[in-house]
């Protein structure tokens, strides 16, 4: 199985553009590497790729990774489209893959409804190409293709839902892919405001986990004067501090940690900040845009 991490930043892309903010400042100055918004290509054989998140990036990602280009026919190696929740940032390149023939979409029911009843995003795709819904289950195992199945886990949130529409259950997933020839592992959770029980279970032993990295610290936005929530208030669980992400990891036994989904304003961006370092100390990793995983 390979994977490869088409946007690694968090909505807004870094740098954001009307963000002043000491590391959007040092990435034009190019100090430090610009990002895309967030979503990552997987597939088991190299031919036929899925999308986990389209995001509104999507055109320029697909252009930035040849194993996505379509051939002569138009016809393309993707191959079907998976979200882990109804974010703007996660779903408006659906949008812009309106010039496919057809497109499979795998979410679940409350993702669904919010796209079709809240966002509209669904509705208004569907006026421009057949869309072709699979229902994602909590707990159930998808057969992706030949070589390569997933199964999506609730990821519990007490973000307010913007468009009001859907139930909590299923709002917010991760997704667990296996590699079904080798048995490999890999966890993907661009989202997450709390390491739960059930959470670290479905976490425990994989060989490589891609998660959450919106910010280093809880007030980080608040102390910027950029917002008046908390990290774990808008749904992420920090990086840093006594029981962040970076601190409650390692007892998990995971082979291969990486940090995707970052803020703009996150010192972990910027490669010679201490808090890359602390990362990097930690044998953690902070995901770029190309970045591509092999398990």
């Amino acid at each position: 199985m390979l994977l490869r991490v088409l946007g690694s930043a968090a909505g807004g892309g870094s740098p954001q553009w009307n963000c002043g903010c000491p590391v959007c400042a040092a990435v034009r100055s190019r100090a430090g590497l610009a990002r895309t918004q967030s979503s990552v290509a997987v597939s088991a054989d190299r031919r036929r790729w899925f999308l986990i998140n389209a995001s509104p990036d999507v055109r320029g990602q697909i252009e930035a990774f040849p194993g996505l280009h379509p051939r002569e026919d138009r016809t393309t190696p993707l191959e079907a489209v998976l979200l882990t929740d109804a974010e703007l940032d996660h779903t408006l390149g659906l949008l812009l893959l309106r010039e496919a023939r057809a497109l499979r979409l795998y979410t679940t029911p409350a993702v669904r409804k919010t796209l079709c009843e809240g966002s509209g995003i669904l509705r208004t795709l569907e006026r421009y190409c057949p869309v072709e819904w699979h229902a994602v289950l909590p707990g159930a195992e998808l057969a992706l293709s030949d070589g390569l199945s997933c199964q999506a886990f609730d990821v519990p949130t007490s973000k307010r839902a913007r468009f009001g529409a859907g139930p909590d259950h299923g709002r917010v997933v991760g997704y667990r892919l296996t590699d079904e020839r080798s048995g490999g592992t890999l966890v993907y959770l661009p989202g997450v405001q709390s390491l739960t029980p059930a959470l670290r279970g479905e976490i425990q032993g994989c060989a490589c986990l891609l998660i959450d990295g919106t910010c280093w610290r809880d007030d980080e936005l608040v102390r910027l004067g950029l917002a008046g929530k908390t990290s774990r208030e808008m749904g992420h669980l920090p990086v840093g501090g006594p029981d962040g992400s970076l601190a409650q990891l390692p007892s998990l036994g995971v082979g291969r940690t990486v940090f995707v989904h970052m803020n703009n304003t996150n010192p972990i961006l910027l490669e010679d900040t201490p808090e890359r370092r602390t990362v990097e100390d930690n044998g953690m990793e902070v995901a770029m845009d190309g970045l591509e995983v092999q398990v």
